[in-house]
This record gives C-alpha cells, structure tokens and sequence, in this order.
C-alpha cells in the first residue's frame, strides 16, 4: 500500500474518533483513490493500537475504554473447550486421530515423563515439535487457569489498563496468552507479544489463530536474552521460565526496564520445591538488591528489612475438570492417572518499580514484634504483623493446622499452628493467601526438628484480618 494512503487513512480516523464510530464504508471516499472499505478495514486494525480503536461487532471503529480492566471473574472450572478442541486438532494433523494410541501416544507418554523428572532434578529439557504436543496435553489447562486467577486479582487491584500493551517471556504452548485473551472484556485493546525460541511457539500460533481483530499479537522466536523490545508494556510475564534461564537474574532485571512507569512484572513457578525457592531467590535478588518492589505476595512488610528464609510459598486453587484430551492419553497408558493434571497450584511473585504494594501497612515495633528477632522472644507472647504464605500444610489427619507465615524481615520460617480453634482465631484458616493477618498474644517457640519457629495460636491467641 501507498504510504500516503495509510497516512490519509490514519489522519481520518484520528478525526472522527472523537466524533463518530469509523465505517470503513465511509471513510474511504474520503481517501484519495478511494480504496477499497476492506482495505481501509484491515489498515484500522493495524494501526489500532495507535490509534487506540477498538472494532465493533457491527464493523465500526470506536476509540477504545480508557482506565483499569473492569473484568468479572469466578474462577476456572475447567480448560475451555474450544481451546482443547484446538489442541486436540493440533494432535490430531500431527499423529491422526487416534494420536492417544499406538507409537505416537506411547512417544507422547514417555515424553511427559522424561518431562517431568526434568523438572524435578533441574535438568535441561529439549524443546522440540514432540515436547510441545506434551506440554499441550499436560500443562496447558493447568498453566491457563493459574493465570487466569492472578490476571484476575490483578485486575481487581486496577493494575491492568483497558489499552494493554504485553509481553509473555517463554510463552510455551499458551497457558497465559490464552487466559489473558478470555479474561478480556469485548471492549478492550491487546497488543501482546510472545517471546518463544522454541516448537511451542508452533504451537502458540496456533492457539492463538482464533483471536478477535480488539487482540494484536506477535510471536517473536528469539531467546529471552536477545529480544529487542520496541517501547513500555504494561505486564511483563514470565510463566514458568525462570528455572531454564541461564542467568535469570539478569533477564529479570532487563525486562523491568521495559516496564511502563506504572507497568507490572508476574512471574510464575510450578509449586514444587525447587522451582518456587528458586523464584524467591530471584524476587529476592531483584527487588531486596535492586530497582523492583515486591507488589505481592511476599511484602517486605518492615522498612530496611529483607528476608533469608527458605520460604517454600504457593498458593493452591479448587482442581479443574480433567480435560479430555488428558483422559484420552491416561486411559490408553493404562488409566493409571499419572498423565491427569488438574491440580491448581502455583508460586508467584508481583514486582513493580513503583515502591507500590498489595499491602500499605507498616508494623510498629511498640506494637507488633518482627521476625528478624524471634530467637530474642522464643517461649514468650507476642503480636506479629504477618502474611499468610500456604494453604494448610498439615500432612495427616488430625494434625494442627499448619500455615507458613511471613513478615519480609524473617531469617527462619514461621508456621503458624492453630492448636485450640476458636472464632478469636478462626481467620487464619478462613484467610485468602497473600491476605495480612494481626496476630495477637501468640507464643512462639523454636521446633528443633524442623529448624523452624512456631507460631502457637491457642485459645489466648486472637487472629484477624487486618486488611
């Protein structure tokens, strides 16, 4: 196309925006050389992230909503079907219809496996054309509905502008992309970008094919390392990455210089040990020694304070239906389960550069008493300022209900251990992760046998939500 065309195109709609929806019908005659309406059509939704438009569904261009995301959200029941439908074509064209069975379910299958003792002993994995159709079938549900429950509650925090501007750092097979492209409302601008090197974005592509014109993506298929972006974003997402990353540090630290002012970070790791220490480890090296803020969930709640503990922290969702395409190839490796995943639990981390917090508070030291000097009070009563950081952990039953606990100034953990249940303390069971507990008059000691402290919530202990 003649430049000055898309100019005179782009200069029309800059004009009526503010007067008119934009028909493509009309605006062409006044474009010199008048052409087509579907040209001027496909030029608006190029240029739309611009221009800031938005496409109706009678084909009319309307400036797009300005402020945060107005989204409802009730959680996931289950991995949408047009997405596994999606899915299961993709096997489909790759293996034939019965791609569950016979060499190509038996190679998927081990594959799934080497996988994941991968993951478990931090070994490198190979990501080819076989690797992603696994990661397809296993992962993708999972990894979309944990998404989507953190895209929602940053949403409801106002974090997330109408006109958003993304980048998915290891976007894989499409877990995130996907739940950003459902949680978005009609009326709202994507432009998002896909960093992925590998065969998933094969994949993702073709995930993402569906999409509506309001929804601008670009696969980019270089390394996280040598990515070159072009201007701010407002949400830069790392879902689980950081564990293959070389020096992930340092790739964190470059992309939040790509955030907007008031652009941010979310990164995300399986809930298993290894990978959700290790992105404590990472948020530790760049928010307590560098530029970011931890927004959520591990607030330094103490100022000049930082924390060492080991601090094993995930938050965990109600299960999904078992997709089909997972009970497909489960059943035909003998239905032992071992390739069902519907479990919803995930570590996480918010960062921001704008000293921003979930959490506005600050302890008192005539009041609350911190972490960093709990082997100074072992065997008294005190009142702590904490965030609850686990679902119960308590392994069998009849046990105490167990939570891990943290300030930002802890060295060692703290579980909390509800011993005598009471309405007084009935909110540290009935407490959201994340959520910001006043704890009072509880007594603390040292549990040799875990290396760790306990917070003994008793019948004179009172818990409350203090946000």
């Amino acid at each position: 196309m003649n430049p000055a065309t898309r100019d005179q195109i782009r200069d029309n709609a800059r004009y009526l925006r503010s007067v008119r929806p934009i028909d493509p019908e009309e605006i062409f005659e006044y474009v010199e050389g008048q052409p087509h309406p579907a040209v001027v059509r496909q030029v608006l939704r190029e240029e739309a992230v611009d221009l800031g438009l938005v496409e109706q569904d009678d084909g009319t261009f309307v400036p797009a909503p300005d402020g945060p995301l107005d989204v409802p959200f009730h959680g996931v029941e289950r991995f949408p079907a047009e997405h596994e439908s999606l899915v299961d074509d993709l096997l489909t064209d790759a293996y034939g219809p019965a791609w569950e069975r016979g060499d190509s379910g038996e190679r998927l299958r081990e594959r799934i496996r080497d996988v994941k003792a991968a993951y478990l002993h931090g070994s490198h994995v190979e990501y080819d054309d076989l690797t992603a159709h696994g990661y397809a079938v296993y992962h993708l549900p999972d990894y979309y509905a944990s998404t989507a429950y953190l895209l929602a509650d940053l949403a409801a925090d106002g974090l997330l502008p109408s006109q958003l501007r993304v980048i998915d750092v290891g976007a894989g097979v499409g877990g995130p992309a996907l739940a950003l492209v459902d949680l978005l409302p009609d009326d709202a601008l994507l432009e998002y970008h896909a960093v992925e090197p590998s065969a998933a974005a094969d994949v993702l592509a073709t995930m993402l094919e569906p999409t509506g014109s309001n929804v601008q993506w670009t696969v980019h298929r270089d390394r996280a390392e040598d990515f070159e972006p072009d201007g701010e974003y407002d949400l830069v997402v790392f879902g689980n990455v950081l564990s293959e990353l070389a020096d992930p540090v340092a790739v964190v630290e470059r992309y939040l210089s790509m955030l907007a002012d008031d652009g941010t970070m979310l990164a995300m790791a399986p809930a298993d040990r290894n990978t959700a220490i290790q992105l404590r480890e990472v948020e530790r090296a760049v928010a307590d020694d560098g530029a970011a803020t931890v927004y959520a969930p591990t607030v330094r709640l103490w100022p000049h304070q930082t924390p060492t503990s080991e601090s094993w922290s995930f938050d965990r969702k109600p299960d999904i239906e078992v997709p089909g395409i997972q009970r497909r190839l489960d059943d035909a490796g003998g239905g032992t389960g071992e390739f069902v995943n519907a479990d919803v639990q995930y570590a996480f981390s918010v960062l921001r550069t704008d000293e921003r917090t979930r959490i506005e508070m600050t302890p008192d030291r005539g009041t609350h008493a911190p972490m960093a000097d709990a082997e100074n009070y072992v065997t008294d009563r005190v009142n702590l300022l904490a965030v609850k950081l686990s679902h119960d952990l308590s392994d069998r039953e009849g046990a105490n209900p167990l939570y891990l606990l943290g300030d930002g100034s802890q060295s060692v953990d703290h579980f909390a251990v509800r011993t005598d249940p009471s309405l007084l303390n009935e909110d540290l069971e009935t407490a959201d992760y994340g959520d910001l507990l006043s704890i009072q008059n509880a007594l603390v000691l040292w549990n040799d046998d875990e290396a760790a402290y306990n917070v003994v919530v008793d019948g004179e202990t009172t818990v409350d939500r203090a946000r």
